[in-house]
């Protein structure tokens, strides 16, 4: 049980953690601040927060859980901000898509107060944002990848471990340079194809018409393309190396599919496609996990 837990960032993720561990009797009071104060506001009346705070600074002071539900590009900023309020006894996570950038920017910004913090990403979300999605469920079942480093107190790394699980989640530990890896792969690349295919199509003279005739197929492919603009520019340029590595991969899947097209190479293609149909049929969201580090 925690005294107070001081939420940076209410929104889908952060209000859904507030929610989760309301519920569960993880913690007794939240404390929440947004960097909008109609955001914080709406919370408390939602019942996701109990007490606003006008800053990053306040929300964290007397805290003994900090969860940071920022965009990854603000994680510094705002660690900097906190940093006197946190001891050895202070749990701090954060919900980051990305993960070696977010401990270089703990790193940087915590110093010898570092150690207090487990970098952290819940596998959920949704296509909307905003605390008026925020949900108690959202991370039940999910997997919470914790990415501890050698100066993170075992403690702290023990806590957050039982805080995932109490809020629903499966937890795994990685590296951050593992995490960086495989989220590049089944995370952010799918993102960036879907970003990519959608302006593809809209840039198109006859694209309005297109998009009138598509169906569930369609959907299914386009729906991550909804995502948040500003949270996913972040993540693409934090985790960009991995990215563009995993885009070469891609582009050598794709350019096979391209040959045998071109060349009417029917066995060819039809090899390729059951090949990913296997890995597809093999995989499932329930089962599946990122390699251990």
């Amino acid at each position: 049980m925690f005294e107070q837990l001081g939420l940076i960032g209410c929104g889908l993720m952060g209000g859904s953690f507030a929610l989760a561990a309301k519920r569960s009797g993880l913690v007794r009071r939240v404390v929440g601040y947004s960097k909008s104060p109609s955001t914080t506001e709406r919370a408390r009346q939602l019942g996701v927060i109990d007490v606003e705070a006008p800053s990053a600074l306040l929300a964290a002071a007397g805290a003994d859980l900090i969860l940071l539900a920022v965009p990854v590009a603000a994680t510094e900023t705002t660690l900097r901000a906190i940093r006197h309020l946190a001891t050895a006894e202070t749990l701090i996570m954060d919900v980051g898509s990305t993960k070696a950038d977010v401990v270089a920017a703990a790193r940087t910004a915590l110093r010898d107060r570092f150690g207090s913090f487990v970098p952290a990403h819940p596998i959920a979300g949704r296509e909307v944002a905003g605390v008026e999605h925020a949900d108690a469920d959202l991370y039940r079942g999910r997997q919470a990848i914790l990415t501890p480093v050698e100066q993170t107190l075992a403690r702290q790394a023990h806590a957050a471990q039982a805080v995932w699980e109490a809020v629903g989640c499966q937890v795994r530990t990685m590296s951050p340079e593992a995490h960086d890896t495989a989220f590049a792969a089944v995370s952010h690349l799918p993102h960036l194809l879907a970003f990519a295919y959608m302006n593809g199509i809209a840039a198109q003279p006859a694209g309005r018409e297109f998009l009138s005739l598509a169906g569930p197929g369609f959907r299914d492919f386009s729906r991550i393309a909804a995502g948040d603009p500003a949270m996913w520019r972040d993540v693409l340029l934090a985790n960009r190396h991995e990215l563009l590595a995993q885009a070469q991969q891609f582009q050598a899947a794709l350019h096979a599919f391209e040959r045998a097209v071109e060349r009417a190479d029917g066995p060819a293609l039809e090899e390729m496609i059951r090949q990913a149909r296997d890995s597809r049929a093999s995989w499932s969201l329930d089962r599946s996990a990122p390699p251990a580090a």
